[in-house]
């Protein structure tokens, strides 16, 4: 049984961004992240938001430090700011956690005319990725740890609705977004591989929490959702599967990693399962080429 508390080794000297890292699953990620002796971004879309954030981290018994930093991921632009800048300030990156997400808002669009949840979820974290991966690939041993969803597995991706030209369906886009970064973290693996560079791509899924990612759901609905998928975990033990893959010696790279009980939704982190969807080669090139047409960013290389 893998908890930060009892086996999260020593990250001192380490350099971490964590999107959306202001509450929820990214909050405990960054917080075990600082307890451990690593140096934490806080990229988040509200700077007011982050500030506060890194106030309740720095309260805990830690030794790392922190750093706040804008990152608004539905809009390119502010996604590229973010990147030079981060990367005029720091000559290495260990580790990226691509944890930052939105589920099932009203109807609307990021600034590039991207549906919201495929634009912020998936695309947002494509560009970071691809403006990053310099620094990543000049950092040995680096990771890229991208967050997917239980969501995934009724989830697939419908190239002609991406701007929700035709319709919009608060769950299905959610469920394509996160079967998008699924899609995305291992298709990134196999380009590294293909490449020969010292980077790993890993997913997380963080099964059922107890997170304000639900908010936009009407009481009935996030009662019938509790009623199918159970009790929902505290957000620290929902944190655990990105930490793991951020800094496990145990995991593999190209695999997903969430709670090993009840099917995905509860319990430790463990490697699971991957659904045929996720690993359609196919649909995976199809899909990066859409990020490169959207992005103008080509990587890695």
């Amino acid at each position: 049984m893998w908890t930060a508390t009892n086996n999260m080794t020593d990250q001192t000297g380490k350099t971490v961004i964590v999107t959306g890292a202001n509450a929820g699953i990214g909050f405990e990620t960054a917080l075990a992240l600082y307890k451990a002796g690593a140096h934490v971004v806080l990229a988040c879309r509200n700077q007011d938001n982050a500030a506060h954030t890194a106030v309740r981290i720095t309260e805990s018994e830690g030794k790392g430090t922190l750093e706040t930093a804008l990152l608004d991921l539905g809009s390119l632009a502010a996604v590229e700011a973010f990147a030079e800048t981060f990367k005029k300030q720091h000559s290495e990156l260990h580790v990226l956690i691509n944890n930052a997400g939105v589920m099932i808002p009203p109807a609307s669009r990021t600034a590039d005319g991207y549906e919201l949840q495929f634009g912020v979820n998936f695309i947002g974290h494509f560009a970071l990725t691809g403006h990053l991966y310099p620094l990543l690939k000049a950092t040995a041993g680096a990771r890229i740890v991208t967050l997917s969803s239980m969501a995934y597995l009724r989830g697939s991706i419908d190239f002609d609705n991406l701007k929700s030209e035709q319709s919009y369906d608060a769950m299905r886009e959610y469920s394509q977004s996160k079967l998008a970064n699924l899609l995305f973290s291992i298709e990134l693996q196999r380009r590294i591989v293909a490449v020969g560079d010292d980077v790993r791509s890993i997913a997380a899924q963080p099964g059922a929490n107890k997170t304000a990612l639900s908010r936009h759901m009407n009481p009935d609905e996030f009662n019938a959702a509790v009623a199918r998928i159970g009790e929902l975990m505290e957000p620290w033990q929902g944190a655990l599967p990105s930490l793991y893959a951020a800094v496990s010696d145990e995991v593999t790279a190209g695999a997903l990693y969430g709670p090993d009980q009840d099917g995905g939704y509860r319990g430790y982190p463990a490697q699971a399962e991957i659904a045929p969807n996720a690993l359609d080669e196919v649909v995976a090139r199809r899909l990066w080429d859409v990020a490169e047409t959207a992005t103008g960013i080509h990587f890695p290389a």
